[in-house]
């Protein structure tokens, strides 16, 4: 049996250790709970911030003013030139920068405005209707410039800070989270690319600014509100094009000017599911003396196969046509009514728009 001494020495080291671990977990756990790379503070007062992330990526948004004509209007018959109202992200320090297509379409000028005050005349490199991207670039040095995340997934569920400059009213972020992160095609102009769906607020003059995670690291380019068919917005549906594709389609503006791929004129329903006898997309229409129309595609086909390959979403069917180059045979099975049909589209460039 133990001495009493034996005991009490046991009790008080055991004390003692505790104590040591207490300390050190109080002054080690601020450390954890702010580490570098989270973007969240905890203040003293408890308070939960994204101030880390936002000072890392705000910086590298930009005003964008592009003066361009409008329409005639009932109260205005003759056309006007107008500043328009936009967003971009400084994507490197070369000066190139990442905005929406529309903002910057039919435009004679373009001006960008840097949060430090610095203004540039901007040029157009190019821009791409089909994913409502365009690319810029400005003559400066010491560029803000946005951090990406390095194959990080973006999932649903994770939260979102939008940035912009909505109605010019001055640097703006929201926040909300991702709603959504596949599937989302035909919503925005095309089925040519998914889009990230968020709650994150995108108001006119925010299009074109960032949507990034709580690290500050770029995740989207902010892009549009969804309206529905009778043109009525819904509020806490917005989408933005994910980082990969906008920086594919830089990458290619930059070198190649021009965003080049396979069309054959369908639309599509992106929330097909049924199995009829197998997973497939509907074809909703088909555009006049498209590629679809003269091969015999029509409305309410079911496509199973493009090229060889199975397809079971939207998404990954018009990324198989998207990916072919233009003049190119594809091989289409389909069924229609039940029956099992197979043809051969030759794919063509998109008609210009």
């Amino acid at each position: 049996m133990s001495s009493p001494h034996a005991i009490l020495r046991f009790l008080i080291q055991s004390v003692g250790l505790g104590l040591v671990v207490a300390a050190i977990v109080i002054i080690v756990l601020p450390f954890i709970d702010s580490k570098p790379g989270n973007g969240l503070e905890n203040s003293n007062s408890g308070v939960l911030s994204f101030n880390q992330a936002v000072s890392r990526a705000a910086p590298a948004v930009v005003n964008i003013y592009s003066l361009g004509e409008i329409e005639g209007s009932y109260y205005q018959p003759r056309a006007a030139r107008v500043w328009r109202l936009g967003s971009g992200v400084i994507m490197n320090n070369r000066g190139y920068i990442l905005t929406a297509q529309h903002v910057v379409d039919n435009v004679d000028q373009i001006e960008v405005a840097l949060q430090d005050g610095r203004r540039y005349a901007a040029q157009l490199i190019g821009s791409d209707y089909y994913t409502d991207l365009a690319v810029l670039k400005i003559e400066a040095d010491n560029l803000p410039v946005i951090s990406t995340p390095s194959n990080q997934p973006v999932r649903v569920g994770d939260i979102v800070l939008a940035i912009g400059n909505p109605y010019n009213i001055g640097q703006t972020i929201t926040q909300g989270i991702i709603s959504a992160t596949g599937g989302r095609v035909g919503v925005s102009r095309s089925s040519y690319s998914d889009l990230i769906q968020m709650d994150a607020v995108i108001n006119q003059g925010a299009s074109g600014g960032a949507l990034v995670n709580t690290a500050g690291q770029l995740v989207g380019i902010n892009n549009a509100r969804f309206n529905s068919a009778f043109g009525d917005g819904a509020e806490g549906i917005y989408f933005a094009v994910p980082y990969s594709t906008a920086s594919d389609i830089m990458e290619t503006l930059i070198t190649e000017g021009k965003v080049v791929r396979g069309w054959i004129g369908i639309s599509v329903n992106s929330n097909y599911t049924e199995q009829t006898p197998q997973s497939g997309i509907q074809v909703t229409a088909v555009d006049r003396n498209s590629p679809a129309e003269q091969a015999g595609i029509k409305p309410n086909d079911i496509i199973t196969r493009i090229g060889g390959s199975p397809v079971s979403s939207a998404s990954e069917g018009m990324r198989q046509v998207v990916n072919s180059e233009p003049g190119s045979s594809l091989n289409v099975e389909f069924y229609r009514n039940g029956e099992r049909m197979e043809v051969t589209i030759q794919t063509a460039e998109p008609p210009p728009v």
